[in-house]
């Protein structure tokens, strides 16, 4: 129940990021928001660990910067794997991982 709760809580987040963040767009309706949701929570407990521990070199020379890029990175990476939704550059997936983070990080606090 706490793992169904949980991912609600990324439905939502990823639903408000959409609204919230120029260039992102969606289309599909609800199932495109599903699925973002599901791709982002699985990209954030598999591969994001391992790119950090690859990066932690030039993480450490930015004094931890290069994080922000790789979560952009793997923000716009969703669009290439997920069909219907669409980040229209750097910048909208730089604000737009900004602002999931920070959403699904207080939406799990709430629940």
């Amino acid at each position: 129940m706490h793992t169904l709760l949980r991912y609600l809580g990324t439905v939502a987040a990823v639903a408000l990021t959409i609204n919230l963040v120029p260039g992102i767009l969606y289309t599909g309706g609800w199932t495109t928001i599903l699925l973002v949701a599901l791709v982002w929570s699985v990209i954030v407990i598999v591969i994001r660990p391992v790119l950090q521990i690859l990066t932690l070199p030039i993480t450490i020379l930015t004094f931890g910067l290069f994080s922000l890029v790789l979560n952009a990175l793997l923000f716009y990476a969703m669009a290439w794997i997920v069909p219907g939704f669409v980040v229209s550059g750097f910048l909208a997936a730089l604000v737009g991982a900004i602002v999931l983070s920070i959403l699904v990080w207080l939406i799990h606090q709430i629940l």
